[in-house]
Protein backbone atom coordinates (compact mmCIF):
# COMPACT_ATOMS: atom_id res chain seq x y z
CA UNK A 1 0.00 0.00 0.00
CA UNK A 2 1.47 3.33 -0.62
CA UNK A 3 0.97 6.34 1.73
CA UNK A 4 -0.42 8.80 -1.92
CA UNK A 5 -3.15 5.91 -2.67
CA UNK A 6 -4.41 5.28 0.98
CA UNK A 7 -4.06 9.12 1.74
CA UNK A 8 -6.27 10.24 -1.39
CA UNK A 9 -9.41 7.78 0.60
CA UNK A 10 -8.43 8.57 4.30
CA UNK A 11 -11.79 9.98 4.94
CA UNK A 12 -13.57 6.82 3.73
CA UNK A 13 -14.82 4.07 5.73
CA UNK A 14 -15.77 0.82 3.91
CA UNK A 15 -17.99 -1.67 5.31
CA UNK A 16 -18.07 -4.93 2.89
CA UNK A 17 -19.25 -8.34 3.39
CA UNK A 18 -21.48 -10.99 2.56
CA UNK A 19 -25.13 -10.70 1.52
CA UNK A 20 -27.24 -10.57 4.63
CA UNK A 21 -25.09 -9.60 7.13
CA UNK A 22 -26.77 -6.18 7.89
CA UNK A 23 -24.35 -4.17 5.49
CA UNK A 24 -27.13 -1.80 4.28
CA UNK A 25 -29.28 -0.58 7.44
CA UNK A 26 -26.29 -0.70 9.65
CA UNK A 27 -24.07 2.00 7.52
CA UNK A 28 -27.43 3.61 7.31
CA UNK A 29 -28.00 3.98 11.04
CA UNK A 30 -24.21 5.04 11.43
CA UNK A 31 -24.85 7.59 8.62
CA UNK A 32 -27.22 9.01 10.42
CA UNK A 33 -25.99 9.51 13.44
CA UNK A 34 -22.36 10.60 13.04
CA UNK A 35 -24.21 13.14 9.79
CA UNK A 36 -21.28 11.57 7.37
CA UNK A 37 -22.63 11.00 3.30
CA UNK A 38 -23.68 7.60 2.54
CA UNK A 39 -22.50 6.18 -0.40
CA UNK A 40 -23.95 2.24 -0.83
CA UNK A 41 -22.57 0.50 -3.79
CA UNK A 42 -25.64 -1.49 -4.28
CA UNK A 43 -27.15 1.57 -5.61
CA UNK A 44 -24.91 1.94 -8.65
CA UNK A 45 -24.80 -1.68 -9.57
CA UNK A 46 -26.67 -0.90 -12.94
CA UNK A 47 -25.26 2.36 -13.83
CA UNK A 48 -21.63 0.74 -12.85
CA UNK A 49 -22.72 -2.38 -15.55
CA UNK A 50 -23.90 -0.20 -18.45
CA UNK A 51 -20.33 1.91 -18.20
CA UNK A 52 -18.04 -1.19 -18.66
CA UNK A 53 -17.14 -2.05 -21.82
CA UNK A 54 -16.66 -5.89 -22.63
CA UNK A 55 -12.69 -5.99 -21.94
CA UNK A 56 -13.49 -4.09 -18.65
CA UNK A 57 -15.89 -6.29 -17.13
CA UNK A 58 -15.81 -10.01 -19.32
CA UNK A 59 -18.06 -12.05 -16.36
CA UNK A 60 -20.20 -9.41 -16.30
CA UNK A 61 -21.01 -9.76 -20.44
CA UNK A 62 -20.95 -13.30 -19.94
CA UNK A 63 -23.87 -12.93 -17.37
CA UNK A 64 -25.90 -10.79 -19.19
CA UNK A 65 -26.33 -12.79 -21.94
CA UNK A 66 -27.41 -15.82 -19.26
CA UNK A 67 -30.83 -17.02 -18.68
CA UNK A 68 -32.21 -17.01 -14.45
CA UNK A 69 -31.82 -20.82 -15.20
CA UNK A 70 -28.53 -20.24 -16.15
CA UNK A 71 -27.81 -17.67 -13.60
CA UNK A 72 -29.08 -19.60 -10.88
CA UNK A 73 -30.13 -23.00 -11.42
CA UNK A 74 -28.20 -25.24 -13.86
CA UNK A 75 -24.43 -24.44 -12.74
CA UNK A 76 -22.38 -25.08 -10.07
CA UNK A 77 -22.45 -23.20 -7.15
CA UNK A 78 -19.36 -22.91 -7.41
CA UNK A 79 -18.83 -21.78 -10.82
CA UNK A 80 -21.78 -19.14 -10.02
CA UNK A 81 -18.92 -18.17 -7.32
CA UNK A 82 -15.95 -17.72 -9.43
CA UNK A 83 -17.52 -16.15 -12.75
CA UNK A 84 -19.85 -13.54 -10.64
CA UNK A 85 -18.53 -10.16 -11.75
CA UNK A 86 -18.89 -8.47 -8.41
CA UNK A 87 -17.34 -11.03 -6.38
CA UNK A 88 -14.50 -10.80 -8.90
CA UNK A 89 -13.81 -6.86 -8.66
CA UNK A 90 -15.40 -5.65 -11.73
CA UNK A 91 -16.30 -2.21 -12.06
CA UNK A 92 -14.38 -1.40 -8.72
CA UNK A 93 -12.64 1.25 -10.28
CA UNK A 94 -15.76 3.09 -10.93
CA UNK A 95 -16.89 2.86 -7.26
CA UNK A 96 -13.29 4.71 -6.26
CA UNK A 97 -14.39 7.20 -9.42
CA UNK A 98 -17.53 8.41 -7.66
CA UNK A 99 -15.58 8.17 -3.73
CA UNK A 100 -13.38 10.92 -5.51
CA UNK A 101 -16.20 12.81 -6.05
CA UNK A 102 -17.10 13.71 -2.58
CA UNK A 103 -15.13 16.38 -0.54
CA UNK A 104 -12.06 15.22 0.79
CA UNK A 105 -12.93 17.34 3.97
CA UNK A 106 -16.27 15.30 4.88
CA UNK A 107 -15.83 11.68 6.07
CA UNK A 108 -18.17 9.16 3.65
CA UNK A 109 -18.68 5.77 4.48
CA UNK A 110 -19.09 3.11 1.32
CA UNK A 111 -20.95 0.04 2.04
CA UNK A 112 -21.54 -3.31 0.10
CA UNK A 113 -20.94 -6.86 -1.23
CA UNK A 114 -18.43 -5.12 -3.93
CA UNK A 115 -16.02 -3.72 -1.77
CA UNK A 116 -13.40 -7.11 -1.74
CA UNK A 117 -10.98 -6.06 0.87
CA UNK A 118 -7.96 -6.91 -1.48
CA UNK A 119 -9.37 -4.06 -3.47
CA UNK A 120 -10.18 -1.81 -0.82
CA UNK A 121 -6.89 -2.64 0.98
CA UNK A 122 -4.40 -0.52 -0.81
CA UNK A 123 -6.51 2.39 -0.34
CA UNK A 124 -6.74 1.79 3.44
CA UNK A 125 -4.67 5.04 5.59
CA UNK A 126 -5.45 2.38 8.19
CA UNK A 127 -6.81 -0.70 8.92
CA UNK A 128 -9.87 0.43 11.36
CA UNK A 129 -11.47 2.56 8.31
CA UNK A 130 -12.39 -0.87 6.64
CA UNK A 131 -14.59 -3.70 8.67
CA UNK A 132 -16.59 -7.14 6.92
CA UNK A 133 -19.67 -8.31 7.96
CA UNK A 134 -20.20 -11.80 7.94
CA UNK A 135 -23.16 -13.17 8.43
CA UNK A 136 -23.75 -17.18 9.04
CA UNK A 137 -25.74 -19.17 7.12
CA UNK A 138 -28.39 -19.19 9.55
CA UNK A 139 -28.52 -15.28 9.52
CA UNK A 140 -28.81 -14.84 6.18
CA UNK A 141 -31.68 -17.14 5.47
CA UNK A 142 -33.38 -15.63 8.45
CA UNK A 143 -32.60 -12.04 7.41
CA UNK A 144 -33.87 -12.66 3.78
CA UNK A 145 -37.43 -14.13 5.25
CA UNK A 146 -37.83 -11.18 7.56
CA UNK A 147 -37.16 -8.93 4.44
CA UNK A 148 -39.53 -10.99 2.16
CA UNK A 149 -37.11 -11.15 -0.40
CA UNK A 150 -36.03 -14.46 0.38
CA UNK A 151 -37.93 -15.53 -3.46
CA UNK A 152 -37.16 -12.40 -5.32
CA UNK A 153 -34.15 -14.11 -7.32
CA UNK A 154 -35.19 -17.72 -7.43
CA UNK A 155 -38.77 -17.44 -7.66
CA UNK A 156 -38.07 -16.26 -11.46
CA UNK A 157 -36.24 -19.54 -12.12
CA UNK A 158 -38.02 -22.52 -12.98
CA UNK A 159 -37.14 -24.40 -10.30
CA UNK A 160 -37.09 -21.85 -6.80
CA UNK A 161 -36.36 -24.64 -4.33
CA UNK A 162 -33.03 -25.66 -6.40
CA UNK A 163 -32.23 -22.34 -6.96
CA UNK A 164 -32.14 -21.00 -3.69
CA UNK A 165 -29.81 -23.93 -2.56
CA UNK A 166 -27.66 -23.00 -4.88
CA UNK A 167 -27.85 -19.27 -4.05
CA UNK A 168 -27.19 -19.71 -0.50
CA UNK A 169 -24.41 -22.29 -1.12
CA UNK A 170 -22.65 -19.59 -3.33
CA UNK A 171 -23.04 -17.06 -0.92
CA UNK A 172 -21.59 -19.30 2.19
CA UNK A 173 -18.40 -20.01 0.06
CA UNK A 174 -18.01 -16.52 -0.89
CA UNK A 175 -18.39 -15.36 2.92
CA UNK A 176 -15.46 -18.06 3.63
CA UNK A 177 -13.42 -16.52 0.76
CA UNK A 178 -14.12 -13.25 2.75
CA UNK A 179 -12.73 -15.11 6.00
CA UNK A 180 -9.57 -16.31 4.25
CA UNK A 181 -8.49 -12.85 2.59
CA UNK A 182 -9.38 -11.14 5.31
CA UNK A 183 -7.29 -13.18 8.16
CA UNK A 184 -4.59 -13.16 5.31
CA UNK A 185 -4.35 -9.31 4.86
CA UNK A 186 -5.32 -9.03 8.97
CA UNK A 187 -8.37 -7.03 8.67
CA UNK A 188 -11.13 -6.31 10.74
CA UNK A 189 -14.09 -8.71 10.54
CA UNK A 190 -17.36 -9.11 12.46
CA UNK A 191 -19.46 -12.33 12.65
CA UNK A 192 -23.30 -11.33 12.29
CA UNK A 193 -24.64 -14.47 14.10
CA UNK A 194 -27.70 -13.02 15.57
CA UNK A 195 -26.58 -13.00 18.94
CA UNK A 196 -26.41 -9.28 19.58
CA UNK A 197 -28.81 -7.26 19.40
CA UNK A 198 -29.27 -5.06 16.04
CA UNK A 199 -28.55 -1.45 18.24
CA UNK A 200 -25.57 -3.70 19.92
CA UNK A 201 -24.37 -4.01 16.59
CA UNK A 202 -24.66 -1.09 15.39
CA UNK A 203 -22.61 -0.07 18.78
CA UNK A 204 -19.72 -2.39 18.18
CA UNK A 205 -19.11 -1.50 14.10
CA UNK A 206 -18.76 2.15 15.42
CA UNK A 207 -16.18 1.29 17.95
CA UNK A 208 -14.72 -0.64 15.91
CA UNK A 209 -14.17 1.39 12.74
CA UNK A 210 -13.57 4.74 15.50
CA UNK A 211 -16.38 6.88 14.59
CA UNK A 212 -16.56 9.93 16.59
Amino acid sequence: MTAATSEEFAQVYWIGGGSGGGKSTIAARLAERFGIALYPTDTTMLTHAEQSTTEEAPQLERFKRMSMDERWLTRDPRDMLESFHWFEGEAFELILRDLRAYPRSKPVLVEGLRLLPHLVAPHLARPTQALWLLPTPEFRAVAFERRGTLWDIAGKTSRPPDALRNLFERDAMFTERLQGELRKLELPSLTVDGQRSFDDTVDLVAAMLELS
